[in-house]
């Protein structure tokens, strides 16, 4: 089996998604997807990671997946180019899975649990507007998560505040700004809901350790990206001056950046993305290296339903999965839109799909809307089956 063409897939109603289906001379297609940052992977798609992977063997996960990462490494490979190869990765798992009939979790090695924690990250979309509910009401908001069974949240009440300083000092003023949405969802349900606080690296440490302090007496379950990622020392400074748990971070790729954070007892959790980090093989990876830390793992997922799938195979193999991430307001509103697959929830876990593969499938009217934007390469490729660059600048038709 050899892999025939990789077509790329958007929508202009979803401008953050980018989908890859990666097709086959078997009649296979596989599905991949990343999320954010889309022209610079889509262009990291056609111009680097195709030529390199048209014409090899689907089913050589590993060796593809290397030889695409030992192009780009020599040009800075922890951007848009392992994005890129990320969602490959994913649709060739997803080939693999249709190819022998089973699913994603079965040839991981199989589940170690069978429904997934979930915590809910308040962005809006559609008819669920819940990022501007937790402005307005986050007691209103907690109570309606509540009720469709998810007993965790993640928002992210200070970042407003560090624009007028960059970041650099934070008042008490404001403070108490952005414990409002806290103490609202405590007046309304008190313990019933876990409470993360997304930090999204907007302050510096003495700012941060403020802010942590404020919000000790409620009870948090995380602080998450407090700081940017190449500050390891400093946020490990942070966490050890504070009772509540600190995740980092979804910006590590791969796990060559993920182990120093390790190594340093940066943070007490660990959070990666498998549409971002290098894909479903890198977050295994990533995890069996934090489990020898005996640092649990959340799985960051923000993407659409292929996104969603990946983390639900991967979050049922994990044995130190913490949380998955995921979207209410995506998964009600647009998951049917592209794909069969919405996920459901009951009691805080989410459900497993079964496959084969991921166990998700375009729908043909997502293949037919007006707003398709689709791009194909296709051919024999440049690389010719090789798995190793050797001299690259000997190889000037493999860049």
């Amino acid at each position: 089996m050899k892999i025939t063409a990789i077509e790329t897939l958007q929508w202009k109603e979803f401008p953050r998604l980018m989908v890859v289906r990666v097709h086959t001379d078997s009649g296979i297609i596989g599905l991949g997807e990343t999320v954010d940052k889309i022209p610079g992977a889509k262009g990291a798609i056609h111009g680097t990671v195709a030529p390199l992977v048209l014409g090899q063997d689907p089913l050589d996960i590993e060796g593809v997946w290397r030889f695409v990462m030992d192009n780009i490494m020599y040009h800075g490979y922890a951007g848009a180019e392992t994005r890129a190869l990320s969602a490959v990765e994913v649709a060739l798992w997803d080939i693999m899975g249709k190819y022998y009939g089973a699913p994603l979790y079965h040839l991981l090695g199989g589940k170690t649990r069978d429904e997934v924690p979930t915590y809910n990250t308040c962005i809006g979309f559609g008819d669920y507007q819940d990022y501007q509910l937790w402005h307005n009401d986050a007691g209103k908001l907690a109570r309606s998560l509540i009720d469709d069974g998810i007993y965790a949240m993640k928002i992210w009440p200070f970042d407003q505040f560090s624009e007028r300083t960059f970041g650099q000092r934070i008042s008490l003023a404001d403070i108490e700004k952005g414990l409002e949405p806290v103490k609202q969802i405590r007046d309304a349900v008190g313990d019933q809901m876990d409470i993360g606080i997304e930090c999204h690296f907007r302050w510096n440490r003495v700012s941060m350790e403020r802010i942590a302090r404020a919000l000790e007496p409620y009870n948090i379950m995380f602080l998450e990206d407090v700081l940017p990622a190449v500050y390891p020392d400093e946020i490990k400074a942070l966490s050890q001056s504070t009772t509540i748990p600190v995740i980092g971070s979804e910006l590590l790729i791969t796990r060559w950046q993920m182990r120093e954070w390790l190594e340093k007892h940066v943070s007490q959790i660990v959070m990666t993305d498998p549409v971002w980090n290098g894909g479903i093989a890198e977050t295994r990876k990533i995890a069996n290296l934090a489990e020898t830390f005996g640092v649990p793992l959340v799985l960051h997922n923000v993407a659409s339903s292929i996104c969603h799938a990946v983390c639900m195979h991967l979050g049922a193999h994990i044995p130190n999965l913490y949380f998955v991430e995921s979207v209410r307001a995506f998964y009600k509103s647009y998951f049917d839109v592209l794909t069969d697959f919405v996920p459901t929830v009951t009691d805080g876990h989410l459900d497993i799909p079964q496959g084969p593969g991921l166990g998700v499938n375009l729908l043909d009217s997502a293949l037919e809307r007006n707003d398709l934007i689709r791009q194909i390469s296709e051919g024999d490729g440049l690389a010719g089956g090789r798995r190793a660059m050797g001299d690259h600048w000997a190889v000037e038709d493999i860049r």
